[in-house]
């Protein structure tokens, strides 16, 4: 069965009866195509969340890290660079379903994987954004708690500590956590429109307020020759830099994947596509090379090094207003990036999972406690294992759906979808009852063997280069078993 579409100018498709829909298992309010008069997000909402998502203390501590592992400065930062260049690719070619036919990532994914399958990549990608929203959650928690702490001193050993988690820590800081975890659920309760305002809010203010304490690390180090010359490298840029280009481009490889969350929204291909080539490189350079510069600087005031903001805002104890002002800065910036990258997402995934039970909301809070249970204490304890263990490791992962999606949707079916047949349990996507096997078998051998380095060391080195690929493995075997088996579409 084909249902009508109707075929905008501007290349935008939207069903002409989608009431027609309901009754089907797989559709529901929040999965359901986006009709043409509420995809109202312009170039600015686009550039606003790429500005917000990627001024965030992940990305201070990635480049900052780099640097606290031997990179020199401009090293670091080239590396920074080339990342978001490549994964922008990846970004921008997802894109594209979301806009042309208003369906967020988990519903495209029906096209390659099928009805049922679709929930491999949807959940794959949900439990990576879960992890996320933890190390966010966490790094907010410690930001509201010295931020309580500036308000009122003593906050913080004020009930003593924990050793909740077989470590100890200020049982306040559970409370903070606890706090910030529960704004960030009021928010994805009050739906996008509130996020979209979030965004358009945190994007200007920590830039601002990220320049200001860059001002004031070069004037109180003595200028940009004293800064760098306690960051010009150990000689180890080439036995980092494949892990770290890798690791970048696996940051923000969760978005390469579900960016069709937000384009279904766009008001046309040109005004998300230069939205975000505006922002999403530019943004993280900049901000990387504010992240090193404050790093750096502080050996010079402190006389160690600090790449934690959080740490550094408490540096200025005898001024409680300055730390107040830092942390809350701290605070936006987190929520800002945890509700766009690490919820929308996966509650948009976990709804596709069981779209009669869960709904967008549901799905935030299952987001929420399972972040949580991935213990985000351990992720974020130490550049290594943050950079070589969790950002690496996941990007295999990603890599191999990404290369299956891209693959499907612009070789094979030259960006042409049955739209209605992707919310049909009987349509042209169930493949083998609900399942397309070779998208299934590509991308689950595109994991294992860029991952397998992680485990046996002789492979160690393709494990370095894990993105790059489980993308190209997924990608091309899924094209050699797919190629002569995709209909004819018909939108």
């Amino acid at each position: 069965m084909t249902d009508a579409v109707t075929r905008h100018p501007d290349g935008r498709v939207e069903l002409v009866h989608p009431d027609a829909l309901l009754t089907s298992a797989l559709y529901s309010e929040d999965l359901a195509p986006v009709p043409v008069v509420r995809r109202t997000w312009s170039t600015w909402d686009f550039s606003a969340l790429w500005i917000s998502m990627a001024h965030c203390i992940p990305t201070y501590s990635m480049a900052a890290g780099m640097v606290g592992q031997g990179m020199a400065w401009w090293q670091a930062l080239f590396t920074v660079a080339l990342g978001n260049v490549i994964v922008l690719g990846p970004i921008l070619l997802n894109s594209h379903p979301g806009t042309k036919y208003g369906i967020p990532f988990p519903v495209f994914a029906r096209a390659a994987y099928g009805t049922v399958g679709a929930n491999l990549p949807a959940l794959m990608r949900a439990v990576i954004a879960c992890g996320w929203f933890g190390i966010n959650t966490w790094i907010g928690g410690m930001a509201l708690q010295a931020f309580a702490d500036s308000l009122y001193p003593g906050w913080a050993t004020l009930l003593g500590t924990s050793t909740l988690v077989g470590r100890p820590f200020e049982t306040s800081q559970w409370i903070a956590f606890g706090g910030f975890w529960a704004i960030n659920i009021l928010i994805i309760f009050r739906g996008m429109e509130l996020v979209r305002r979030l965004e358009r809010f945190a994007a200007p203010f920590v830039l601002v307020m990220t320049a200001v304490l860059v001002v004031w690390a070069v004037r109180t180090a003595g200028g940009f020759g004293a800064i760098f010359a306690h960051a010009q490298g150990t000689g180890v840029f080439g036995r980092l830099f494949i892990p770290s280009l890798t690791a970048t481009i696996g940051f923000w490889s969760t978005l390469s994947l579900n960016m069709p969350d937000f384009t279904r929204y766009g008001r046309s291909q040109r005004e998300q596509a230069i939205g975000q080539i505006v922002a999403l490189p530019t943004t993280m350079t900049v901000f990387a090379a504010m992240g090193i510069i404050i790093t750096a600087a502080t050996f010079v005031i402190f006389k160690r090094t600090i790449d934690d903001p959080i740490t550094l805002g408490t540096m200025f104890k005898s001024n409680r207003l300055i730390v107040a002002v830092i942390m809350f800065t701290v605070m936006v910036a987190t929520l800002a990036v945890n509700i766009a990258a690490n919820v929308v997402s996966p509650a948009n995934d976990f709804a596709n999972a069981w779209p009669s039970r869960i709904n967008f909301r549901r799905g935030g809070l299952i987001t929420g406690v399972l972040g949580v249970a991935m213990m985000p204490w351990e992720l974020y304890a130490n550049p290594a294992r943050y950079i070589n263990g969790w950002l690496l490791g996941y990007s295999g992962s990603l890599g191999s759906i990404a290369g299956v999606l891209i693959v499907d949707y612009w070789i094979l079916r030259r960006t042409k979808l049955d739209l209605g047949a992707l919310y049909r349990a009987d349509g042209e996507y169930r493949y083998t009852s609900g399942w397309n096997v070779p998208a299934v078998v590509a991308t689950l051998v595109g994991t294992a063997v860029a991952l397998a380095g992680a485990f046996w060391e002789p492979l160690h080195f393709i494990y370095n280069w894990a993105w790059f690929v489980g993308f190209g493995l997924a990608g091309g075997l899924y094209y050699v078993m797919m190629r002569r088996s995709i209909p004819p579409a018909r939108s």
